[in-house]
């Protein structure tokens, strides 16, 4: 009986944890702009939401979860704010104000929530979206560096840990460590404000605000780490923050290019894994089952930013993006592929925003359309620069052309060593039973059938 009852609580305080990781995954950058809001001060605000989900981890699992997870949290997170500014001097008033009718009973499990009517409500599931922007504009503030917006905002809006913002950045993780650090402490000394910034302020802070809701997109839908290869929780939150900026910017084309873009690309998702979350290559996708609403969304913005931008030729980094992923969404095959358009739009791509990524995926695109004699030599360039080296990128791709090539040896070398640099479970098990195959004899389908697709898995 004593065990039954061992066994008991140890399920429920697992099912409390469970509760807490699912509800911060999903929550906390709405929960980190929500105490920004009201405490003006978004350190502060980042470090109480911390402190909340440090009392959660205790009380939840002995207690069980409350009915309004997100209240307890704000509540708790408040309630350390307001610790906060009573031990620092001549904050008496703003203490007093934060203090004012607190909802005692929200800060325990299964108290009641505080009226919808009050006008002190922290969590307003309509202004919660603007809290998220609001949020992505403070931490896109132009007083940081661009390498300190991106790491920040990925870090705080987008829930990624440290390791998968180094990745999505390709540097080391002690350096986004210390460019979050930095940046919180340059916004507090800045004072600046918590708010989406008024329309002349826009378009200085944009760019890195596009980027950032892009990472959060890329790092959703191939996860750089852990066992799930699709995070959806991430992708689909960037799709409703790029349709927020594509209509709080409307005449701003890189905005719809990159709402073109995450619709596009999020319709393959569906097909994209199969029962057990195993990824399923693009060659073997049933694209009965990729979202054709997305397409057509997707579609339909990629025009706008072409009208928008003066005409397809004008496209930029975004929208180019959005083209090449629209080839594939209207393609009825791999086969059927117009690649040579897709090596095309890499070419212009890369004149307009060159990077590695963008080189290596132009490769893929030229072995697609001229084979892989042509492609290699571009592939080895790309190792050549330096600017992939330490990822697996380079060796998976070059692992399945020189495959193609019959350089069975070097291939499974090439794999052997991506596996061994991959991040992520499931994809890594790809590059391994890729490898694998090449031992055996046996052959095995190129990833989203292409050498590796685009190169963080499209």
């Amino acid at each position: 009986m004593a065990r039954a009852a061992r066994d008991e609580l140890s399920a429920d305080a697992g099912a409390g944890r469970r509760a807490v990781e699912a509800v911060w995954r999903i929550e906390s950058a709405r929960i980190v702009g929500a105490l920004a809001r009201y405490t003006g001060d978004f350190a502060l605000a980042e470090d109480v939401a911390s402190e909340a989900l440090a009392e959660a981890l205790e009380a939840w699992p002995r207690d069980g979860a409350p009915r309004d997870p997100v209240s307890w949290l704000l509540t708790v997170g408040r309630r350390r704010a307001i610790d906060a500014f009573r031990r620092r001097a001549g904050r008496d008033q703003r203490y007093a104000a934060l203090g004012r009718d607190l909802a005692e009973g929200g800060a325990h499990a299964g108290g009641d929530p505080l009226p919808p009517g009050d006008p002190d409500l922290l969590y307003d599931p309509d202004h919660i979206e603007d809290d998220r922007l609001a949020l992505l504009f403070v931490a896109c503030h132009p007083v940081l560096s661009r390498e300190a917006r991106l790491a920040l905002t990925l870090r705080v809006v987008g829930g990624l840990t440290s390791e998968q913002v180094a990745a999505s950045l390709l540097v080391p993780v002690p350096t986004v460590q210390a460019r979050i650090t930095r940046a919180k402490k340059t916004l507090a000394a800045a004072g600046v404000p918590f708010a989406v910034p008024p329309a002349a302020e826009r378009a200085e802070r944009l760019g890195s605000v596009l980027q950032v809701v892009y990472l959060i997109f890329t790092e959703g839908s191939s996860a750089s780490t852990g066992d799930s290869w699709l995070r959806l929780d991430l992708a689909h939150e960037a799709v409703r923050l790029a349709r927020q900026l594509a209509h709080l910017v409307p005449d701003e084309p890189e905005a719809w290019g990159l709402l073109a873009l995450l619709e596009l690309t999020a319709a393959r998702f569906p097909a994209r894994t199969g029962p057990d979350g195993e990824p399923v290559l693009l060659a073997d996708q049933d694209r009965r089952r990729w979202d054709r609403s997305a397409i057509r969304r997707g579609r339909a913005a990629l025009a706008r930013a072409g009208a928008t931008g003066a005409g397809a030729a004008r496209l930029g980094p975004y929208g180019l993006q959005a083209a090449i992923a629209e080839q594939h969404a209207v393609a009825p095959s791999v086969d059927a592929t117009d690649w040579a358009r897709i090596v095309e739009l890499y070419e212009a791509l890369a004149r307009v925003a060159p990077s590695p990524v963008v080189d290596l995926n132009h490769a893929v695109a030229v072995c697609m359309a001229a084979g892989p004699e042509a492609a290699l030599p571009l592939v080895d360039a790309v190792a050549a620069g330096g600017g992939l080296a330490g990822t697996y990128l380079v060796p998976s791709v070059r692992g399945e052309l020189l495959t193609r090539l019959g350089r069975t040896a070097e291939a499974r070398t090439e794999l052997e060593t991506a596996a061994r640099l991959c991040g992520n479970a499931r994809e890594r098990a790809v590059l391994e039973r890729k490898a694998a195959a090449l031992r055996t004899g046996t052959d095995d389908a190129p990833a989203d059938g292409a050498p590796v697709g685009d190169a963080r898995g499209a």
